[in-house]
C-alpha cells in the first residue's frame, strides 16, 4: 500500500471517528473532492500545506493524521463479527491488520451486516477490540454469546442481573439477557475503533 493511500485511509478513519463526511471536509476546507479521490487512489500525496489545513480542521496534530509512528504496530485478525444475527467466533488468525487511526487494541475482526450502521460500522469495516471483561453502559463491545460473537451496544443492569446489546438500526430487536442466562454472555473486549476504505 502506497504511503499516500495509508494516510487517506487514517484520514477516513478519522473522519469516522469525528461523524464527519468527506463531502463536509471538501467544503469547508476547500480541498476538492477530486484531490481526495486521487490521494485515496494513491495517486496523489498531498502537499504540508493540506495537511496542515486539515489538522487544523479536525482539531488534531498532523503526525495523527499522518498515522506517524503506528505503522509498526500489527494486530492479529480473528475472522468476522456479526453485526445482526450472531455468527460463529473463528478463534483462527486470518492476518494481521496495521491500524490508521487507533489506540491501545489488542486484536481485530471484520464487521459483518448491518445492525451497527448507526454507528456507522458497515459491513467489510475492520472493527479493533481491547480486551477487557466489561465496558461502560452505552459502549460498543464484541460480545460473545456461547460460541457465537456480536458487536453491539452493552447496557447492564446489576440490580435486575439484566444485560442489554443494543443494536444501531432499527430492524432489529435488543438481545436481552436475565439472571442465569447471562453465564452464557461473555464481554470479548471494547471497541475502540474501526476503519474500512470510502468508495
Amino acid at each position: 500500500m502506497s504511503n499516500s493511500k495509508r494516510m487517506y485511509l487514517n484520514f477516513v478513519s478519522i473522519l469516522k471517528e469525528k461523524n464527519i463526511t468527506q463531502y463536509k471536509i471538501a467544503k469547508e476546507t476547500g480541498i476538492s473532492q477530486s484531490t481526495l479521490t486521487n490521494w485515496k487512489n494513491g495517486t496523489y500525496t498531498p502537499k504540508l500545506e493540506k495537511l496542515q489545513k486539515l489538522s487544523r480542521y479536525l482539531g488534531i496534530d498532523i503526525s495523527d493524521l499522518q498515522g506517524e509512528g503506528k505503522g509498526d504496530k500489527r494486530l492479529p485478525i480473528l475472522g468476522n463479527i456479526a453485526c445482526g444475527t450472531p455468527i460463529f467466533a473463528q478463534e483462527n488468525i486470518d492476518g494481521y491488520a496495521t491500524p490508521c487511526y487507533m489506540k491501545d487494541a489488542d486484536f481485530c475482526l471484520f464487521a459483518k451486516g448491518d445492525s451497527m450502521i448507526g454507528a456507522r460500522i458497515y459491513e467489510g469495516d475492520l472493527v479493533f477490540i481491547r480486551k477487557q471483561p466489561s465496558v461502560e453502559n452505552g459502549e460498543i463491545a464484541a460480545v460473545l454469546i456461547d460460541d457465537s460473537a456480536t458487536l453491539k451496544r452493552v447496557y447492564y443492569y446489576p440490580n435486575e442481573k439484566k444485560l442489554v446489546l443494543s443494536p444501531e438500526n432499527p430492524k432489529y430487536e435488543p438481545l436481552v439477557y436475565i439472571g442465569k442466562e447471562l453465564e452464557q454472555v461473555q464481554i470479548l473486549g471494547k471497541a475502540v475503533a474501526f476503519q474500512s476504505e470510502m468508495k
